[in-house]
This record gives C-alpha cells, sequence and structure tokens, in this order.
C-alpha cells in the first residue's frame, strides 16, 4: 500500500510534501497530488493574495480533501470555476478531526491573505474531537492505533493535550484499560453494527430502531457538543474575515434514514452566537430525486463522486457570492464578481 502520509508533531500527521500517486479506488483510481506544504493542491500556497482576485481557505476532512477523486473534482477546486477570480486554498486531511483543522488553520494558514474562511464539520467528527486515538492502516495496509492531539474543555477553556503526539502506532492491548475508550471505534454499537453490515440489513435496521448514529447533538449540554462548539467558537473568534460554518451530512441524512434536525439545530445555534455565516447543503441535496441522490457517493466508499461534489459547489456558489459581495463592501474594494 502507497504510504500518502507523514508524521506531523502538531496535526499528527500530514500529506507527503511534493506527493504524486495514483490511488486505487472502486472508481478506477485517481491521482492524488500534494503541494509542498503537504496538502492536494495544483498550485503552491502563498501568502500574498494576487491583486484583483479573491481567495477562500477552507478547512475539513476527507471529503473537503477529496477522497476518492482528483484535485480538479472536488468541490473548492469546481468552485473557481464557477466564480470569476475566485482562488480556493484547501487545507483538508482525511481523517481528521475538527480539533486538528483548527491546528492546521493554527500552523499552517493563519497568516495567509484571504477574503473568507470555509469551515466543513463533517458532523461525524464531534465523536473524533473526543477521541485521543484513532485506527489509520500502516504502510503494509494493517490497521493499527495512533495518538492524535486532542483538546479538553473545562467550562471556560480549551486546553492542548498530546502535542507532539508520539509518533509510532501502537495496538490496543498497549494501551491502559482506562484510555480503551479514548480510543474512536467508529461510531455506536460497533460490534452490532458489524453484524448489521454484514447481513446487508443496515438500512432497514437504521429505519425500525430509529437510529441516530451521533446522539452528542441531541443535547446542546452534551460533552461531545461542548467540545465542539467550544473548539469552533474559539476558531472563528480569531478570523478578521468572514467565515461560512457549513456542516456535512453522513450518508444516512442524505437517504433520509435518521434525523438531521439535532445537528441542524446546533450548528444554527452556533452560527447565531458567534455571528458566522452558516451554510448547511443538506436541503439543497436532498431536493435532488433519490436515485441522482445516491450518485454523490460511490457504491461502497460513502465518499463524495464528482457528483456530489458539484452539489456541494451548486450550493455553495450563492453563499460565497453574498459573503465576498459584502465583504467587498465592507472593505470599499470593487468585487470581481
Amino acid at each position: 500500500m502507497r504510504q500518502v502520509y507523514e508524521y506531523h508533531s502538531v496535526l499528527g500527521y500530514r500529506y507527503i510534501p511534493n506527493l504524486k500517486a495514483r490511488i486505487p479506488h472502486e472508481g478506477g483510481g485517481y491521482l492524488l497530488k500534494v503541494n509542498e506544504t503537504g496538502f492536494r493542491s495544483e498550485r503552491p500556497f502563498v501568502k500574498p493574495r494576487v491583486p484583483g482576485s479573491r481567495r477562500v481557505l477552507f478547512f475539513g476532512d476527507s471529503f473537503t480533501a477529496g477522497d476518492a477523486v482528483a484535485n480538479p473534482e472536488r468541490y473548492t477546486d469546481l468552485l473557481e470555476r464557477r466564480m470569476p477570480a475566485l482562488e480556493t486554498y484547501n487545507f483538508g486531511v482525511s481523517s481528521t478531526g475538527t480539533d486538528q483543522q483548527y491546528l492546521a488553520w493554527r500552523e499552517f494558514a493563519q497568516d495567509i491573505e484571504h477574503d473568507a474562511v470555509v469551515i466543513a464539520v463533517f458532523v461525524e467528527n464531534v465523536r473524533r474531537i473526543v477521541a485521543r486515538y484513532r485506527p489509520h492502516r500502516d504502510a503494509s495496509g494493517r490497521e493499527r492505533l495512533y495518538a492524535k492531539p486532542y483538546f479538553t474543555f473545562d467550562g471556560t477553556a480549551l486546553q492542548l493535550h498530546q502535542v507532539p503526539p508520539p509518533a509510532e502506532p501502537f495496538e490496543l492491548d498497549d494501551l491502559a484499560p482506562h484510555e480503551h475508550g479514548a480510543v474512536d471505534t467508529g461510531g455506536r454499537f460497533p460490534a452490532l453494527r458489524g453484524i448489521v453490515t454484514a447481513l446487508g440489513a443496515r438500512e432497514l435496521v437504521q429505519r425500525l430502531t430509529r437510529y441516530q448514529p451521533l446522539p452528542a447533538y441531541n443535547s446542546p449540554n452534551s460533552a461531545g457538543w461542548l467540545l465542539m462548539r467550544a473548539i469552533l467558537a474559539e476558531w472563528i473568534s480569531k478570523q478578521q474575515r468572514p467565515v461560512v460554518l457549513m456542516p456535512l451530512p453522513l450518508p444516512q441524512h442524505l437517504d433520509e434514514l435518521c434525523d438531521a434536525r439535532p445537528y441542524q439545530a446546533r450548528f444554527a445555534e452556533l452560527a447565531e452566537q458567534t455571528g458566522c455565516t452558516l451554510h448547511d447543503p443538506l436541503p439543497a441535496m436532498l431536493a435532488y430525486p433519490p436515485a441522482l441522490r445516491r450518485a454523490f457517493r460511490w457504491v461502497r466508499d460513502i465518499h463524495y463522486t464528482p457528483a456530489g461534489h458539484q452539489a456541494i459547489a451548486d450550493s455553495l456558489v450563492p453563499v460565497l457570492e453574498r459573503v465576498l459581495a459584502r465583504h467587498s463592501l465592507e472593505e470599499g474594494t470593487p468585487c470581481p464578481n
């Protein structure tokens, strides 16, 4: 298996700088190109902005980084072709949590000139941020545990831990028993989920049990949401430019197998609290017929197909046009659009 990541003392890992690799995939494979900073891009990330252009910085996990598609097929790159004089910098890193994405902004992006920031939160990240260890496959394809940086929140302030994280992978048995709960196992009821998936009856069970895959969103006072809210609120508070907060739904939300209203309520509350712009792409995606909606992801891989990225880009265009136009008026500079 081709290794595409390297250890990073703050984020835990990043893409290997200047890597160019063909990644096998059910869709026939895709080309992964990385710039000198260690993020997927066709060009270097430079601090000064090109005069007359607009630049938007994007942060997220694999759904933003573009697992399963080449760089030009990602929603960030599609936006450049849709919006005149727009330049997008995609700082997405696969399998990261919102905590690591915040650290990516602090470490690599806060000094880069830009006009807006888009924080794309795959809603499952509410589980990743409470984890201290996550499983990843090593270069041989074997699944191992890796330490990650993480925050705790005492109700007043965030505290960063495990930086730098240990570089070497390990096994679950290497952890003390009391730390087993700090491993992200990939969802609620992992044993049952494995049985149901093996039987091919997952959708039926989810419908019958009113399955809620992310209960942390059910209450504004759950530990997971309080931590997520604190991370995002601090991140947004440090921005000098407009912020668009974009929660990305689970496949179950797109298939209408579970209720999206809990997470929608939490992100709406956060947007009101911080004054950022909330963009929820789910209503626009649900407006497509079910067959087209199902084509937004691959048969086995849950990541976006080119059609899925196109749907996200289409939903974002009017939002970014408004945000950038308003920012231009506030600065007294003409908007290229």
